[in-house]
């Protein structure tokens, strides 16, 4: 199974769509190795620099509508092959959250008054997470602060994430 802990690569803007996950001129790969250098290549945002913040982290906290635009699995691949296998966010565009899952990783909603709280107290300092899927407990914490916060997830998407995704979900299943 994959890790669901790492430090946190703060994204302050909803609608972060999938061209700026992954740009269109990437998606005639068919490795999910060959999109690793490209991953949010495009994506602008004050304070980010993809060549420097990428690597340093491997959980992305986000504000509403993250993964919208065009349906591709090359975004959930691009984050995967980065090492980013939980995101979370207020909402989610719906194909790309089942993406998320069908490639064994999560996607994580929280509501805005929660995902605010976390940008308030956290955004500003090194933060790290540990997520517990069978529990659905985030675990959160910086220099001086820490916590946990709870969150739902289906029992069918639970099952996606332990199985390593969908194709290994369906071998093990029919």
């Amino acid at each position: 199974m994959k890790e669901f802990k790492g430090k946190v690569l703060f994204l302050d803007r909803s609608d972060i769509n999938t061209d700026e996950i992954i740009p269109a001129k990437y998606l005639t790969e068919n490795i999910k190795e060959a999109l690793k250098p490209y991953l949010m290549e495009d994506l602008k945002l004050e304070g980010f620099d993809p060549r420097n913040d990428i690597d340093t982290n491997s959980i992305i906290i986000t504000r509403a509508n993250f993964g919208c635009g065009s349906s591709r699995e090359h975004a959930p691949w691009a984050l995967e092959v980065n090492g980013y296998n939980v995101v979370i966010a207020q909402s989610f565009a719906r194909i790309f959250q089942q993406n998320m899952f069908n490639c064994g990783m999560a996607a994580i909603e929280l509501p805005r008054k929660t995902i605010d709280h976390i940008f308030d107290n956290y955004s500003s300092n090194v933060t790290n997470i540990e997520i517990d899927i069978k529990n659905c407990i985030i675990s959160i914490e910086s220099e001086a602060t820490k916590e946990q916060i709870k969150f739902e997830i289906s029992e069918f998407d639970q099952e996606l994430i332990f199985a390593g995704g969908w194709v290994e979900y369906a071998d093990s299943n029919y």
